[in-house]
């Protein structure tokens, strides 16, 4: 008898204020994939491949769902390089080409939330944490602010569960999107079957970000 394969494992990230959603599946056991769900439509667009671990609770999306902070680990090959193993960066969805990247080098602490579109606040420990050169964050503010509270009901047997930008609870269950609606239990998705394969990112994945428009100076009352 054929062993029936694993069924992937699902974690939905939605952007607070725009109809998208990055769903981080996890599956082989080393490798993530980054996918982008239009909530109102529910079209998918496929993104980054990454062996290694990305931990999902320190990860956030951008509330207009354009950009992507996430918190890795690739200790076996980066421990001894620039990145130090484990990293904090930004990327633009659904991609991980980090357009700024903090090392942190342990696991203790890292990852962080947007306080705006392009206000990050960053949780790593390290006194000394700064961005690195080849990824300086250039467009993107680091700021001192609370952690926007997450929207989350518990779905009994559900990996994750949530709500869509319509209102209607969704949860993710062995690897499949269901939608709850008026009474009904939809599947919109099964990620399961997909495999590893790994692509460049897009030109526009990689562009920088826009440098932030400078404050004006208020003219003084004469």
């Amino acid at each position: 008898m054929k062993k029936q394969a694993a069924a992937c494992q699902l974690y939905v990230l939605p952007a607070r204020e725009a109809p998208v959603a990055v769903i981080l599946r996890r599956g082989p056991s080393r490798w993530y994939h980054v996918i982008r769900w239009h909530t109102d439509t529910d079209q998918f667009e496929h993104g980054a491949w990454f062996k290694g671990r990305i931990y999902e609770e320190s990860c956030d999306l951008s509330p207009d769902g354009e950009l992507l902070l996430y918190f890795a680990l690739q200790g076996w090959g980066p421990w001894g390089t620039s990145y130090e193993g484990s990293w904090t960066a930004v990327s633009r969805v659904p991609w991980l080409h980090a357009l700024g990247l903090w090392p942190q080098g342990d696991t203790w602490s890292g990852g962080g939330c947007f306080a705006g579109n392009r206000s990050i606040v960053l949780w790593s420990r390290r006194p000394d944490l700064q961005a690195h050169p080849d990824h300086p964050g250039l467009g993107l503010q680091i700021v001192d602010a609370p952690t926007p509270p997450r929207e989350r009901f518990v779905r009994t047997g559900s990996d994750w569960s949530g709500r869509d930008h319509g209102g209607h609870a969704v949860h993710v269950s062995r690897g499949k999107l269901f939608r709850e609606r008026l009474g009904d239990l939809v599947e919109i998705a099964d990620f399961n079957g997909l495999q590893p394969d790994p692509q460049p990112p897009p030109d526009w994945a990689r562009a920088p970000l826009a440098p932030a428009p400078a404050r004006k100076k208020r003219s003084k009352r004469k």
